[in-house]
């Protein structure tokens, strides 16, 4: 922790030579009486003006630390004066409603900062999402950015936060919590994201120590919004890789609006540059809709629905992967038959009722539904051959096998079934009273499972079957004595599991705004409980209960520069799932404890001016100490836990990320972080943790061509040292403690916007679109070879293990057109 220590006192030193500037920003969106936005509304200050766009959105700089009058005059309504006093660097939300009939006065002291800003949250902007390059573009596709979130696969959009695995971080859409589905096994697989990118409005995510109204989960929160339309739009996007249209539809009263949106993905693209030949005919496709209704001005209604269906189907033909040193190149060479069939459908909705029973308090109704119905089945035969490469460069066999030191074959089967259905009712209350908040919320969920697990491995060596090593069978001395045992598969998982999970989940939580002296302070403190019931067939039904307490402090010193600190934790629990509750052999162990975590977090945000534009600097350092951990493997996006509560883990380290306008007029970012996380299995010591990613680096960069604006760049780089490489079936991972090699990535776009606001079409058959670009991007710029995991073959001579990287894809390039109307 040392090391920590001196980077975050070094870097909270390093305020104090930076120069700020005496000024803050407000800006909002502007809207009449019927909700539709205003443009060219004139918004001024004593020394700045400017107006609203067509979507009403207006950004005025104005001076900090004194009262200034903001007018707001239009044309046909009526003028609106407010009297604002900002902090330094403060960026405030206005939002205002103007008419015809009245003048308006009021008057706005800004004392506390942006609430998320106090919170720690991080705040993405949609555009930006949907502009950066990445072979799996999306909100996901940003996140993996950001410090303290990894992930070593653009294939798939699953992420890893602060040591925790892909099933500890919590997705809300509209505040209604979504899924994934169970059987997934390769990021080639996954197809779409839940989320689309095109019905976006606000995506705010937390890395750790978040409140106590989020969910029961032990790494981190990613809360999307959808948005509600004001008036028709459409916009569409095209490219190698797939293609989405979504559309905006509002009532003429304004009560009803309505965003619906397509989406089509197809990654032959990116799967074709692997090393495995392949025949591939995947199809990811989901059609998702959000409908608003407001039947008074107290109550609204609405509809969040998503249907989608994965089609993956897989026949490998060839491989050749070269691995060892260049003293002893090796080469694993396979020969496949055979094919793989998946299938995902899934259907998911959810109703949410608003009711503002008054000026101080809201409640909300929330019921969903989530079903998933999931194939996976696949035969096939791996023949291999394990060699040692010709490095003679005057030979004429050159790069090709010269001795086979292994042969050998592998039979894979699976006739994977699953069959989930999630229900969730939620009841949520939101009070002011005296400069307090207050939060509630209670909730119940009904998960039934029907889950058939069949899969079995056979492996041969040489013509040797080889058995599985947790049987205690006779010694195999072929040939020179006759086996008399029995052939059983090396791998052999049967189970069929129906299983029914009742859990109760609540939270109370209260939040204040205050002082201490001068300084400002925000507190808040709350707990959350879970009672949770497994029943099944041939199950002992069992019972348990958690409470976890948590709280939050941020300060901000009455200092000249614009500086918050924030300490928060407190103690989190992730009940199990499904998949945590089955061990390796498919079979579901009712009595699997919650895994537990506390939490500290000491955090720094900065916001200052660097050549007159804004800037923000966050640093952030965190421990967690995790008991009763359930010990899993990771296996390209598979993890199989062990389904016991046998071992304890930490996690700790430090983040840093600097965003703000490199180039004027765009958002770019560089992140920094480390982090160590191990875990003590059966107390045999400490070893590192399947997602112990040490050092992570990434740059988010845009540019453009100050002659020729319209041109623009997107940068996405990232560097990740390497994971741990895991170990062969049913190996002791004490013993394989190597890594994979590091992650280097780096993906670009440029695009030519071709029709905007700012360059319209004089043509007539192009005076329909607002916006018209294309583009070209290059995901993997410099061709580095990655790898996800290991496959291991053992040399039947020497009884060694060889580990074999699986890599990734290489440099591809795809053409992209966007359009909006």
């Amino acid at each position: 922790m040392s090391v920590h220590k001196i980077i975050l006192v070094f870097f909270f030193f390093c305020f104090g030579a930076t120069t700020f500037a005496q000024s803050a920003h407000i800006k909002g969106i502007i809207l009449d009486k019927k909700n539709q936005p205003v443009d060219n509304v004139n918004v001024s200050c004593p020394s700045k003006g400017t107006k609203s766009n067509e979507n009403g959105f207006y950004s005025l700089e104005v001076p900090a630390n004194q009262k200034t009058i903001v007018v707001f005059s239009h044309i046909s309504l009526k003028k609106v004066t407010v009297a604002v006093t900002l902090n330094s660097n403060e960026d405030y939300e206005f939002n205002l409603v103007m008419n015809d009939k009245d003048e308006q006065m009021g008057e706005v002291v800004i004392t506390v900062n942006n609430k998320k800003r106090v919170q720690g949250i991080t705040i993405i902007e949609p555009e930006l999402i949907r502009k950066i390059p990445g072979a799996n573009a999306g909100v996901e596709n940003i996140l993996k950015s950001l410090p303290g979130v990894n992930s070593n696969n653009e294939l798939s959009t699953q992420y890893a936060v602060r040591g925790g695995n892909y099933d500890e971080n919590l997705v809300y859409v509209n505040e209604i919590e979504v899924y994934r589905p169970f059987l997934i096994r390769s990021g080639q697989q996954e197809g779409l994201s839940f989320t689309n990118t095109d019905l976006v409005q606000n995506v705010d995510f937390s890395a750790g120590g978040f409140q106590a109204k989020f969910g029961d989960k032990l790494s981190s929160v990613l809360d999307i919004t959808y948005r509600k339309p004001t008036k028709f739009g459409a916009v569409a996007e095209a490219s190698f890789l797939g293609a989405s249209v979504a559309v905006d539809a509002v009532s003429k009263n304004g009560k009803w609006s309505e965003i619906t949106g397509i989406r089509y993905r197809n990654n032959s693209l990116l799967v074709n540059s692997q090393e495995t030949q392949t025949n591939y005919k995947p199809t990811f496709v989901d059609l998702q809709t959000n409908i608003n209704f407001k039947s008074s001005d107290k109550w609204e209604w609405s509809f969040l629905g998503n249907i989608s269906q994965n089609d993956y189907q897989y026949q490998p033909l060839t491989r050749q992967t070269n691995f060892g040193t260049i003293d002893n190149p090796m080469a694993l060479l396979i020969y496949y038959e055979g094919q793989e069939k998946d299938k995902y459908t899934t259907y998911f909705g959810a109703v949410k009722s608003t009711y503002n029973a008054s000026k101080n308090s809201t409640y909300k109704l929330i019921v969903s539904a989530y079903n998933t119905k999931e194939q996976e089945h696949f035969d096939i035969l791996a023949q291999y051959r394990l060699g040692e490469v010709d490095s003679n460069f005057g030979s004429q066999n050159f790069g090709n096998v010269s001795y086979t030191r292994g042969i050998g074959s592998q039979l894979n089967h699976a006739r994977n079934d699953l069959d989930a259905l999630i229900v969730n009712t939620e009841l949520k209350g939101i009070h002011n009273w005296k400069k307090n908040l207050f939060e509630w919320g209670a909730k119940f969920t009904r998960e039934s499972i029907r889950d058939r697990v069949i899969e079995w491995e056979v492996i041969d060596s040489a013509g040797f079957s080889l058995n599985t090593p947790i049987l205690i069978l006779p010694k195999n001395d072929q040939p020179y004595s006759p086996y008399t045992g029995p052939l059983v598969p090396y791998n052999n998982v049967r189970a069929t599991n129906f299983v029914n999970i009742n859990r109760f989940s609540g939270y109370v939580q209260w939040s204040r705004k205050g002082y201490i002296g001068n300084n400002e302070i925000w507190l808040n403190a709350g707990v959350r409980s879970q009672n949770w019931e497994v029943l099944g067939d041939n199950l002992v039904s069992n019972t348990q209960f958690t409470f976890s307490p948590r709280a939050q402090f941020s300060l901000k010193p009455n200092w000249n520069k614009d500086i918050f600190f924030r300490l928060s934790g407190g103690l989190y629990h992730q009940p199990p799932f499904y998949r945590e509750l089955r061990d390796a052999d498919g079979v579901v162990q009712p009595t699997v404890k919650a895994q537990q975590a506390i939490h500290v977090v000491l955090s720094n945000d900065y916001s200052f001016k660097m050549w007159n534009r804004p800037f923000k600097m966050v640093s952030e350092l965190y421990y967690k100490s995790l008991t009763d951990v359930n010990p899993f493997t990771l296996d390209n996006v598979r993890i199989r836990y062990a389904a016991a509560n046998n071992a304890k883990a930490y996690a700790e380290g430090f983040d840093f990320r600097v965003n703000g306008e490199f180039v004027p007029g765009t958002e770019s970012w560089f992140s920094f972080g480390y982090l160590k996380t191990e875990e003590n299995i059966d107390n045999k010591g400490f070893i590192s943790r399947p997602t112990d990613q040490r050092l992570k680096f990434a740059l988010l960069f845009q540019d453009y061509m100050p002659n020729i604006p319209s041109i623009k760049l997107y940068l996405n780089l990232v560097y990740n040292t390497g994971l741990p490489g895991g170990s062969p079936s049913y190996a002791d991972p004490y013993l394989y403690q190597n890594r994979l090699r590091d992650y280097r990535r780096a993906d670009v776009g440029f695009s030519k916007v071709l029709i905007d606001a700012q360059n319209p079409s004089n043509k007539k058959w192009l005076q329909s679109f607002k916006e018209l670009a294309i583009g070209l991007e290059i995901f993997n710029l410099f061709d580095n070879q990655n790898a996800i995991t290991n496959t291991w073959v053992r040399d039947v001579y020497s009884k060694n293990q060889y580990a074999i990287p699986n890599y990734l894809t290489t440099r591809v390039f795809n053409v992209k057109v966007n359009m909006r109307f």
